[in-house]
């Protein structure tokens, strides 16, 4: 049972802007229903502008959270977009190695570059919710089947099967008080598809928002992103990647098929497709290029034994399930269950 979440601003620093400060406290409210005691790490609500400024003070915090003795867990409040300049401040003298203990670390979006550092140090992490998107949903309570899964990982610790989402939502747009207690229109899901390859398929998983992802090799977002995550080897190595599960989900930037493209032929370049025994496609906002994005795949990846299985609820589309990082799985397209 987690008794204390330590909350941190990784990415974005939204968490500490006025404006947003009435989702703030309805998520403070949820979490205080469980029984939960709340810590936000020093930094935590220092706002947008600040953190931007200074990426030393984000690592410092994650460093913190998981030198407390009485956090739990560690649990990001939102995404962003330069995650990737805590590196310095967590490798160059191994201070993250020397900081971290097995506890559970929730995020997504950008945060998909901490899960990758805690990867390299061989911490298991939980991929696919975040505090300010999910504890702290504008609706009367947190979506359902976003609900289950926070709900098991703070009783038990663990996730133990995921099954697909019987409904979708569309994308909220506005993010205002007056959204308080409006439910965003919902379609009826289908379930996990299975693009190509066996339905059966197992080991460990690790990925995440495959924009993030490409970042770690291109510079056209920040002109120093590929060089930092190559000096600090930040992405695996192709015998790293064998016999795990790739999970890719695309962000609300709605990627172009051709941007995509681009991404996906960089992973096939390292050797990912042919060292790992799966891909795990999540469902894209809005169902965003879902076509494209599924006929891509299977031209770039050029191996109808790979098995590919798409629309999974995890990442930017809501609703959210978690994912284990770093535990053994198997998937099971026909019995629509990824299991831990």
């Amino acid at each position: 049972m987690v008794k204390t979440i330590a909350i941190v601003s990784l990415s974005s620093g939204t968490l500490g802007e006025p404006f947003i400060k009435f989702e703030l406290d309805l998520g403070l409210k949820r979490l205080n229903e469980y029984g939960v005691n709340v810590k936000f790490m020093p930094h935590a609500l220092s706002g947008a502008d600040y953190l931007k400024a200074h990426p030393e003070k984000r690592a410092e915090d994650l460093i913190a959270a998981f030198r407390d003795d009485d956090a739990d867990m560690i649990l990001c409040a939102i995404g962003g977009d330069d995650t990737y300049r805590l590196l310095p401040y967590l490798f160059e003298h191994d201070e993250l190695k020397q900081a971290v203990t097995q506890k559970i670390f929730l995020g997504f979006s950008d945060t998909t570059t901490n899960h990758f550092m805690l990867n390299k140090l061989g911490i298991k992490t939980f991929y696919g919710q975040a505090f300010l998107p999910d504890v702290c949903e504008l609706a009367d309570e947190m979506l359902p089947y976003t609900k289950h899964y926070f709900e098991e990982l703070i009783a038990t610790g663990r996730i133990s099967q995921i099954t697909p989402s019987p409904v979708w939502y569309e994308t909220r747009e506005i993010f205002n008080e007056s959204e308080l207690g409006k439910t965003m229109p919902s379609h009826t899901d289908t379930g996990f598809e299975l693009l190509q390859g066996s339905p059966v398929f197992e080991g460990k998983i690790l990925g995440g928002c495959i924009d993030t992802i490409f970042d770690m090799f291109d510079n056209e977002r920040y002109a120093d992103s590929a060089e930092l995550c190559g000096k600090y080897r930040l992405f695996p190595s192709a015998e790293e990647w064998q016999g795990h599960i790739l999970l890719l989900e695309t962000s609300e930037e709605k990627m172009s098929p051709q941007k995509y493209e681009k991404a996906l032929l960089e992973l096939k370049k390292r050797g990912v497709f042919d060292a790992v025994s799966g891909v795990l496609i999540g469902k894209p906002m809005n169902e965003w290029n879902f076509d494209e994005y599924r006929r891509i795949l299977v031209k770039v990846i050029d191996n109808p034994n790979l098995p590919v299985v798409c629309n999974i609820n995890v990442g930017h589309a809501m609703p959210r399930c978690i994912i284990p990082f770093g535990v053994h799985a198997v998937v099971n397209a026909d019995k629509q269950t990824i299991t831990f």
